[in-house]
């Protein structure tokens, strides 16, 4: 009865987590700048030390242990009958969902509700236009063609090892931003998911439960330091795509030329679909050959590993994830990059305002 009694309380204690309201500032004040960053600044530099991706030695450990059990039901189905077998595996299953669903909030899924970007910066939601955009886009093209020769001589960081000049970018950027304490970096790692991750167009994720920086196998030299820096954001709590967009790139800007093409490119890429055709094609006409060639090697990359029906499977799930998550736009948030970027009041050297 204590068996039946726990796995109850487990699973009604998930639901209840999932639907009761949880204020934004007591969120934001008692979570994410309060129990999670000290939970951050232990458990990453921890998982910093094991060589290879915690969360799929949990994967595996999680698949073996369910078919063991399975395998243990079926043995006994001729005393228990498959209506128990399946009762069983019915009954672990959701107890299982229901723990991994509670580790996930407190390790790193409240982040979900915190106070959003919009309301902690200085931010105008009248300076958001396409007038704006082009001017952006104006800047983003300089600055790529500007970069290119000095951010390809002085080759970003790659590999597994941290680059410490993002990370010192990375700590700027979060006390700009009001952090009571600023999150660690994590070393980039790869992952067994890395399979799934290229078919799906995906280029990193975050460990929520290990905290973790998994990037794929296959990114370029120059899209490395602003995919980091996007997971990163992740780390610092920024659980919102947009906003990890947003903290990403400030944070590439703050760092070495290298790093900041890397994020001058990006945002490039994120406002130019959003101008009209005729800004469009003029702005792409003043791309310089070198930024207009790692446009298409990141495309080439991209073609050479992406299934279609698997990509668009993936973001309809993830999409499905963020708003169950309380993101109302779901996988469209990551655009909201360019909405902060246009609306938020900056100080000298990218330095976002706060209220």
């Amino acid at each position: 009865m204590k068996s039946v009694a726990w796995r109850a309380t487990l699973v009604l204690g998930a639901l209840v987590a999932a639907v009761s309201p949880t204020p934004p500032g007591d969120v934001e004040r008692l979570y994410s700048n309060g129990a999670y960053l000290a939970l951050q600044t232990r458990l990453t530099p921890a998982s910093n030390l094991v060589p290879f991706a915690l969360i799929d030695a949990l994967v595996i450990a999680l698949v073996i242990g369910w078919l063991a059990a399975l395998a243990r039901d079926v043995a006994r189905r001729s005393r228990t009958g498959w209506l128990q077998v399946l009762t069983n595996v019915v009954v672990r299953s959701v107890v299982l969902t229901s723990a991994m669903y509670l580790s996930f909030l407190f390790v790193w899924g409240l982040n979900y509700r915190r106070v959003p970007l919009t309301e902690k910066l200085q931010f105008d939601a009248a300076q958001v236009s396409p007038d704006a955009a082009r001017l952006l886009a104006a800047d983003a093209v300089n600055r790529v063609n500007a970069l290119y020769d000095r951010a390809h001589a002085i080759d970003a960081a790659g590999g597994e090892a941290i680059d410490h000049r993002l990370a010192d970018a990375f700590a700027d950027v979060q006390r700009d931003l009001g952090s009571s304490r600023p999150a660690r970096p994590a070393r980039p790692k790869h992952t067994l998911l890395d399979v799934y991750l290229r078919r799906a167009a995906v280029s990193g994720m975050t460990d929520p439960y290990f905290l973790e920086t998994l990037v794929t196998g296959d990114l370029l030299s120059f899209e490395h330091p602003f995919v980091i820096a996007h997971e990163w954001a992740h780390l610092a709590g920024y659980a919102d795509e947009g906003e990890a967009n947003f903290v990403g790139w400030l944070t590439c800007l703050r760092s070495v030329e290298a790093n900041q093409y890397s994020g001058w490119l990006f945002m490039y890429d994120e406002l130019i679909p959003t101008l009209p055709p005729a800004d469009r094609t003029e702005l792409t006409g003043r791309l310089a050959a070198g930024p207009r060639a790692d446009r298409r090697a990141i495309a080439d990359r991209i073609r050479r590993h992406v299934n279609p029906r698997v990509s668009a499977a993936g973001w309809r799930v993830y999409d499905q994830y963020l708003k169950a998550n309380r993101i109302e736009a779901g996988a469209a948030s990551y655009a909201t990059v360019v909405r902060l970027a246009l609306g938020t009041r900056f100080g000298p050297a990218w330095m976002p305002l706060r209220r």
